[in-house]
């Protein structure tokens, strides 16, 4: 293993697939790290988009696939979606081995043209969704507060990495992308600006060939941010275009550019919570806006951290993403998935960590101090009250998820207090 690379949470989910399944395919944006932590596993690389060799190895998959597939396992074939045919051809060769943990296929978070491929992969196939970097493996938290632990406990207790709003300020704005992070602080602040740049000129139109409007996805991205944690509807965010002084455009077109968008993970929605409640309250099943990393927000809307910091509503806003994007990162390391909840009563809560043992947890996201702090357990408490214990368990905790803080601890109510620099897998 490369003596610089550093831990990804990823990396047990890998070793884990690659004892479940033939292939596995790890997907996610582009930066967040896919090639490198497949490096980590694989005993022997094919990369396809070799400059040198990539028209020899086109010809080659078109005519011979399985001699790209020929090496030590587990094979990492890199930027597999080059040549399509692969994909049938792994799945042919690891029904004929008989052998799990094969191959790894990793690639551009473009996806690949499936119209080609003869087989699903089921039961050859597993899929490890990759996201850019949490706090914790950016070293930028301690993880003395375990997210698994917290299933187990309820309870939190542990001294957070030192965390002041200055720096908070500029980790939302750089982002969890690896390549960042031994860069200069103003360098990796370019860089997070460098991926909307390439997002909007040349990524959302690869995604299926199709050209799109580099100006209207900037301005797209702008009014997600916008709304961003929001349950708004795409005519609201149309809306917001519009008010930009863009050009009258269709609903079709709107959807395109999101779909677009979430097909190369710069999006990545929240879906509704339908827990089994007391009374028959109308939960409301829109999803969340959320970009998959708070770098994409900071940088569509052209802010900076001195922004941030003068902003303080905005940077509540951003701090969501970013406490989404590492609840996700461990939840899916425990098996598990995040969703929101909010019902016609207004009661809403940011975050509920589901397992798949249908364990579940409540978190609520503030930037800190002592009055967001009460809010937030209030609006926890009053949810907690909304279960039908008799039909599920109550929730196996309760936690006010916090952007500043110097420790963490478990209030008299049971609701937990953590800053997001204690907080990990």
């Amino acid at each position: 293993m490369d003596k610089k690379y550093k831990k990804r949470i990823a990396d047990k989910l890998l070793a884990e697939q690659l004892e479940a399944a033939g292939v596995v395919l790890i997907q996610g944006p582009k930066w967040c790290g896919k090639t490198t932590t497949a490096q980590q596993a694989a005993a022997s690389c094919m990369f396809m988009d070799n400059p040198a060799m990539l028209k020899a190895n086109m010809m080659l998959a078109e005519a011979n696939p399985e001699m790209i597939l020929e090496g030590k396992v587990p094979r990492l074939i890199d930027e597999w979606q080059l040549a399509p045919t692969l994909w049938d051809a792994a799945r042919f060769e690891v029904s004929q081995r008989g052998l799990p943990g094969q191959f790894i296929f990793t690639g551009s978070a473009v996806p690949a043209d499936m119209s080609s491929i003869t087989h699903s992969g089921t039961g050859r196939f597993a899929w490890l969704t990759m996201r850019p970097m949490s706090l914790q493996e950016s070293e930028d938290s301690n993880g003395c507060v375990s997210l698994g632990e917290l299933f187990k406990t309820g309870k939190a207790l542990g001294i957070a990495a030192d965390m002041d709003i200055i720096r908070l300020a500029f980790l939302l704005c750089r982002g969890g992308w690896p390549g960042s992070l031994q860069l200069s602080d103003r360098a990796s602040l370019r860089q997070a600006d460098n991926y909307v740049d390439a997002v909007v000129n040349s990524d959302i139109s690869r995604v299926d060939n199709i050209s799109r409007n580099a100006v209207f996805a900037h301005k797209l991205l702008r009014s997600y941010s916008r709304y961003q944690g929001a349950q708004v509807s795409l005519t609201k965010i149309a809306d917001d275009i519009l008010a930009s002084g863009s050009n009258s455009f269709s609903t079709d077109t709107l959807y395109d550019y999101v779909n677009a968008l979430k097909k190369i993970f710069v999006i990545e929605d929240m879906e509704a919570w339908s827990p089994n409640l007391r009374s028959k309250t109308a939960i409301r099943t829109s999803d969340t806006r959320y970009f998959i990393d708070p770098s994409i927000a900071t940088s569509a809307l052209g802010i900076g951290p001195d922004d941030l910091i003068k902003d303080l509503n905005t940077m509540g806003l951003v701090f969501e993403t970013m406490a989404v994007r590492d609840l996700r990162v461990y939840a899916n390391a425990l098996g598990g998935k995040v969703y929101h909840y909010r019902d016609k009563n207004g009661l809403e809560c940011d975050a509920i960590v589901h397992l798949r043992n249908g364990k579940y947890g409540f978190v609520e996201v503030k930037l800190g101090g002592d009055s967001l702090i009460e809010s937030g357990a209030k609006t926890l408490q009053a949810l907690a009250a909304k279960i039908d214990t008799e039909k599920m368990n109550p929730p196996s905790f309760m936690m006010v998820l916090t952007g500043v803080g110097k420790y963490a601890y478990t209030r008299e109510d049971g609701v937990s207090v953590v800053p997001i620099s204690a907080l990990g897998v």
